[in-house]
């Protein structure tokens, strides 16, 4: 049964007292042109000795105004993958909450969780090759709720993209937001309790957003081909 307090294993493993690093990409340093065009949805590898397509999980995180829809949505039109916008499966409850400025506790994401983790797994047994999917996941036992879909389904692979910025620079973007049910005032609560991904957590790309968004978008796709090749090899 998964305790929602205690980190799941990491590609099968446990969290080691020697963590390898994962993957950290700061703007402006290797980066390499890409042809979305030739850039394949799924990869193929070896299961049960037969040739199986492996299907990816992108699940875009950091706090709120780090751009996770818009990467998300890049990503998706790119890849020509279904895009599940995290806060569409928010209760009202939780969406009022969030509106009046009051931070959700732990209670009032485990179901919200859970129903974009199933909901991603619906998408691939429609027929998705992959999904990309919003979610802040502040908290690292919020992540491994995620963590748990490659357990149910063999040929799934999960990546955490993880956009973050200083903490000023997300409070100047979500102040000049018209209409969004998340203040600037949430922006602070939501760093109060931020986890950021430790370095054994080895399913996670790092991107800082600070800088301009064709920066960003470019580095997300590029991190994401590099994965899907992966998978191919």
């Amino acid at each position: 049964m998964l305790s929602y307090n205690a980190p799941v294993p990491i590609a099968g493993e446990l969290p080691s007292a020697n963590p390898m690093s994962s993957t950290v990409v700061p703007l402006g340093q290797h980066l390499h042109p890409i042809d979305a065009t030739m850039t394949p949805a799924t990869s193929i590898s070896e299961v049960d000795g037969q040739r199986a397509s492996t299907h990816h999980i992108w699940l875009v995180t950091g706090p709120a105004g780090c751009g996770k829809t818009t990467v998300a949505e890049y990503l998706s039109k790119t890849l020509d993958l279904p895009y599940l916008e995290g806060d569409a499966f928010h209760p009202k409850a939780n969406i009022d909450k969030m509106g009046s400025g009051i931070p959700l506790t732990d209670a009032d994401r485990w179901d919200w969780l859970t129903l974009l983790r199933e909901e991603s797994l619906n998408q691939l047994a429609l027929g998705a090759k992959g999904v990309v999917l919003t979610c802040s996941a502040l908290k690292r036992k919020y992540r491994d709720v995620i963590r748990v879909a490659p357990y149910f389904t063999h040929n799934v692979a999960l990546h955490f993209i993880y956009l973050h910025a200083p903490e000023a620079v997300l409070l100047e973007r979500v102040g000049l937001r018209q209409g969004h049910y998340m203040g600037a005032n949430m922006v602070r609560s939501q760093f109060e309790i931020l986890e950021p991904p430790t370095a054994d957590e080895t399913d996670v790309i790092s991107i800082d957003v600070t800088g301009p968004i064709d920066g960003v978008l470019k580095v997300a796709l590029e991190q994401a081909t590099i994965k899907i090749g992966e998978a191919v090899d």
